[in-house]
């Protein structure tokens, strides 16, 4: 089953990368591999993908740590909220950090991939609708908060990310992303999850995020520690 939503997912992708003209050659897809099974993971393994996305670090170091040993081909994106105290384990784990999200943040990780010679590529996650909820760089502050990362912490930024509120169309929040990533000189989004990932793309998106259309629903969380 897990072989089939694949191979679906990877087929809808293609079919709306060749609608847009100028589209990337590559849309990747980061597999949300969060709060899983491993019986899910070994079957999203054997089709051969190797790109996967996880919420929190200590649920990812517990799922990947042997396997990224085993698959050395393996990419992990952090997609998730970073904690001061994670950023030590997430750089030594993950491959891309997409939620640089706060100042705060963007300090520690600059001291970190220092300190354990590791200069991930990082995003930007930009919060374009302003929720006081949600993590992320105000859109009016995205551009400043960018060269700031790039010149005075010396961050290796690729890219923006979002995620659009709720209730609202997405379309505006991508072409709100890919007008702020072009006046920042990035060339990479992340947008796009299960629900809209074939808008995100139309919208330049090379980077989705999709979780249930690959795995089915999530199961609960049984605790709330940041694992």
């Amino acid at each position: 089953m897990i072989k089939d939503l694949f191979s679906q997912v990877k087929d809808q992708i293609e079919k709306a990368r060749k609608t847009v003209v100028g589209s990337a050659d590559m849309i990747k897809l980061v597999a949300v591999s969060k709060q899983q099974p491993d019986d899910k993971i070994t079957e999203a393994l054997a089709t051969g993908h190797r790109l996967f996305g996880e919420n929190r670090v200590q649920e990812a170091t517990m799922r990947w740590q042997a396997r990224k040993n085993e698959f050395t081909d393996l990419t992990l994106h952090l997609i998730g909220p970073l904690q001061s105290n994670k950023v030590s384990d997430a750089v030594a784990l993950f491959d891309v950090i997409e939620t640089i999200d706060r100042p705060k943040i963007a300090v520690a990780l600059a001291k970190e991939m220092a300190k354990q010679d590791k200069y991930l590529p990082c995003f930007i996650q930009v919060n374009t609708g302003d929720e006081p909820q949600k993590s992320g760089i105000s859109p009016q502050e995205t551009l400043s908060f960018v060269n700031h990362c790039q010149s005075e912490l010396g961050l290796n930024i690729i890219g923006l990310m979002c995620i659009p509120p709720q209730s609202e169309e997405p379309a505006m929040h991508f072409a709100l992303l890919k007008k702020l990533a072009k006046q920042a000189g990035l060339p990479h989004l992340s947008m796009g999850m299960s629900a809209d990932f074939e808008q995100a793309i139309a919208f330049g998106a090379d980077y989705v995020r999709v979780g249930s259309a690959l795995f089915g629903e999530r199961l609960p969380r049984i605790n709330n520690d940041d694992a």
